[in-house]
């Protein structure tokens, strides 16, 4: 494997450690994030919440997430990765661990915004690293690998709560702290594990596939064939992310204990879609398949798994249930890989930027949604209808790569 730092020196097995470090990323930036929806009910009894309140929350982070996404896109194609990385997961760990202290709504909502607003870094720096690490038959399984973390982070937070939580008002807020004061520990094992010019900015003199002047990048037609995905995706995603909890607990009225036992499940099955995508694409590919239509047979497998959701009416709480949401969620993640590693064809020089302009379209466009979602079950008490119409755009994003990416399989070439 070859690349333009000096990482060209390291073993194949540290550029898969580097990905399990990004795992570990993946998995603090989503337990930090999962835990408010994880205790959402006691958040809305505490704090006396609508259902659009609560939504206000998500839609907050989301709009915060949006500018972060690109502000730090930006500055991660001109900032050292090794340094950019840890300052924003240092500081998204810290505003996980503020939420704790809130005592009313608007701190609530402010601790919401500055989580999301770092968090948003996460994934500029994480895919400027696979790209720079894997070649492109091995990204969307590097992009697996690291996106199973969010998976992880999502089991492992519910098992957390379960150990901490008690029936006093109030007893999550130690979660928020424990949870936010583990980035510590992955800060001294990324700043040892990367040399201070691994992941330092590409010099203009370097090969770079992809367009190398950023208005092609964004202007050509695959960018904005992704602007429409991400969008389409992410809404799928974080309404099952958001909801599922309110959904089992005051829509087929689970107890609390036994919605938090499935969560556990339910972000395993994510996990197994994470990661299956990322070894079905390169099967696929071992077998004589095109990069690409490996990438868009995946991807319209899971979509097909979200597209389950048309069940939900007819499902009332029990195993037949769950069933269908464990399929669904291992599709809902499993995409995600996919769209990665096609957005890592566009541009080699200005990753960081379509990465965070990319997110900045996902987290606007999506993040009011949430505070209708709410506005919607407050007026109708029901959640099937939200949740089954995110469960099938991912089959309107199957259709636009399908139509829009065109035919030829190789890195966009423009300058």
């Amino acid at each position: 494997m070859t690349t333009v730092t000096d990482s060209s020196s390291r073993t194949s097995a540290w550029v898969w450690f580097v990905c399990g470090i990004l795992l570990l990323a993946s998995t603090i930036n989503y337990m930090d994030r999962q835990t408010l929806s994880t205790v959402s009910k006691r958040i809305q009894d505490e704090f006396q919440l609508t259902n659009q309140q609560y939504g206000k929350l998500e839609k907050v982070f989301g709009w915060a997430f949006a500018a972060g996404a690109l502000v730090f896109g930006f500055v991660a194609d001109r900032v050292n990765i090794r340094w950019l990385y840890p300052a924003v997961l240092l500081m998204w760990s810290l505003m996980g661990f503020l939420t704790g202290w809130a005592e009313t709504y608007l701190s609530l909502l402010w601790c919401r915004l500055l989580l999301g607003l770092f968090e948003a870094g996460h994934w500029p720096c994480a895919l400027k690293t696979t790209q720079r690490l894997l070649p492109s038959s091995k990204r969307t399984l590097g992009n697996s690998v690291l996106q199973s973390g969010t998976a992880i982070g999502a089991i492992l937070t519910p098992l957390i709560l379960r150990f901490m939580l008690t029936d006093a008002e109030g007893s999550w807020r130690p979660a928020f702290q424990a949870i936010g004061l583990i980035g510590l520990g992955w800060v001294i094992l990324w700043l040892l594990m990367i040399r201070g010019s691994e992941l330092a900015p590409l010099p203009d003199s370097a090969p770079a596939p992809g367009a190398t002047n950023f208005l092609v990048a964004i202007t050509q037609r695959r960018f904005l064939v992704l602007v429409a995905v991400v969008i389409l995706i992410n809404a799928c995603y974080h309404a099952y992310r958001v909801w599922l909890p309110l959904f089992l607990q005051k829509g087929r009225g689970y107890e609390e204990k036994d919605a938090l036992d499935f969560l556990f499940w339910f972000y395993i099955a994510n996990d197994v879609g994470c990661i299956t995508a990322g070894i079905l694409t390169a099967w696929l590919h071992k077998r004589g398949w095109t990069v690409h239509h490996a990438r868009l047979v995946v991807f319209g497998g899971c979509a097909l798994l979200t597209a389950l959701c048309v069940l939900l009416p007819w499902l009332p709480a029990g195993s037949g249930l769950l069933a269908v949401m464990l399929l669904l969620s291992a599709g809902s993640l499993g995409m995600f890989p996919c769209y990665y590693a096609f957005s890592q064809e566009l541009s080699t020089k200005h990753q960081g930027k379509v990465t965070g302009l990319l997110g900045t379209f996902a987290w606007f466009f999506v993040a009011p949604l949430h505070e209708f979602f709410g506005w919607w079950v407050d007026k109708t008490g029901r959640y099937d209808h939200g949740l089954i119409l995110a469960g099938l755009l991912p089959l309107i994003a199957t259709v636009i790569i399908l139509f829009g990416w065109g035919k030829d399989d190789e890195p966009t070439t423009a300058h």
